[in-house]
């Protein structure tokens, strides 16, 4: 799995590649050489594709009004040159035979959640941070397969939104967890139904005058099994009962 980031602000990424389970599992080189591990994950500033001597991205938007809009040559080329590295003749492909889902992260875009993740875990991305007003509407319509959205609030480039949209996507291939029924046990995941989590605890038995539910010391897995179930359900009537709505 081939992830791909265009930004111009690359630096925001090391909290990914450098910190926590999703940077060690992340197979990031900054060598010509093309990593072998499951997940290839790189970051590519448009500004590296322009032609001036002020690596110009952006320009006044037609029409008036304020801030800058992205421009669509520079980001056109860096994902020409996604493709072309991806699909170089040492990997056997022509780069237009190579198959990767652009994606432009924007607060208009389609509402993520894990059954989209669980859905492109295997598929080679390209994620299109945008930054300013937005980006150039011709390089959307001539590039750009989705639009994906983390939520109904607008921040100030797509940088964070793609780090969301990483990070969620490393947990679900397979060798990135210490124990992969790590993520299959996690809130909305299929293994679950798409519910929420059931309450975790951990030592001491006692805590503040709380106690550990016998139930989870009592070495009975069929039973424990059960309780976490119904915790489940109880946990998502109380904190999201739309989840429930929407199943028999």
């Amino acid at each position: 799995m081939n992830i791909d980031v265009i930004s111009v602000l690359p630096g925001m990424f090391t909290a990914l590649t450098e910190h926590g389970v999703v940077g060690r599992a992340l197979s990031t080189s900054r060598s010509n050489s093309r990593p072998t591990d499951s997940i290839d994950f790189r970051v590519w500033n448009p500004r590296d594709y322009t032609e001036d001597k002020h690596k110009t991205v952006d320009d006044r938007p037609y029409g008036g009004g304020p801030g800058m809009v992205m421009m669509a040559e520079p980001l056109a080329k860096t994902i020409t040159a996604i493709r072309e590295f991806r699909g170089g003749s040492d990997s056997g492909l022509d780069n237009k035979a190579y198959q990767a889902k652009v994606v432009y992260l924007s607060p208009q875009g389609r509402a993520v959640d894990q059954k989209l993740f669980g859905s492109v875990a295997s598929e080679n991305l390209i994620l299109l941070c945008g930054r300013y007003e937005g980006v150039d509407q011709r390089l959307l319509d001539a590039e750009v397969d989705e639009e994906w959205s983390i939520g109904d609030y607008v921040l100030s480039g797509g940088e964070i939104a793609a780090m969301v949209v990483v990070d969620a996507l490393v947990r679900l291939v397979p060798g990135s967890l210490g124990n992969d029924e790590s993520a299959n046990q996690d809130s909305f995941s299929e293994q679950i139904d798409g519910l929420l989590d059931c309450p975790h605890y951990t030592r001491p038995e006692e805590y503040a005058g709380m106690v550990v539910p016998d139930v989870l010391l009592s070495g009975d897995h069929a039973v424990i099994k059960q309780w976490r179930c119904e915790q489940s359900l109880q946990s998502t009537q109380a904190k999201r009962p739309d989840l429930l709505k929407k199943k028999d």
